[in-house]
């Protein structure tokens, strides 16, 4: 191989890794409110409407305080902590989401492939 084409292959190898991982967003606009990180749940409902699909389930973690920002850990017991993964499907031309909360308040927001048509709930969920 030339010189030339090892610089070009080791680029397109970087670039097709980097569009092969998952996207991921700080936030995801509904109407003229920016969603992000640290919102609560009844937020984001008031401002999103309803979602396509919602998940249940829990976690175990230490219990913690948060001081200035810095998270404090107290206890070696572990506390159930409940987690929900709400999709919204924005219909066909637009990216659906996906929003991530524990213990009621967002943790991350990821962007999905492009929506669908719910023939059983109109063509789309969501704002």
């Amino acid at each position: 191989m030339s010189a030339m084409r090892i610089p070009m292959l080791i680029a397109s190898t970087i670039l097709a890794a980097a569009v092969a991982m998952p996207a991921h967003a700080d936030g995801m606009r509904c109407g003229g409110r920016l969603i992000r990180d640290g919102d609560a749940r009844a937020e984001v409902r008031a401002f999103c409407g309803e979602p396509a699909d919602v998940q249940t389930r829990t976690i175990l973690r230490r219990p913690f305080y948060n001081v200035s920002g810095r998270l404090v850990y107290f206890g070696d017991g572990l506390v159930e902590v409940p987690v929900e993964t709400w999709t919204y499907n924005f219909g066909p031309n637009k990216l659906m989401r996906r929003v991530r909360f524990v213990d009621g308040i967002v943790e991350e927001v990821e962007t999905l492939g492009y929506g669908y048509n719910d023939p059983q709930r109109g063509s789309y969920m969501g704002r």
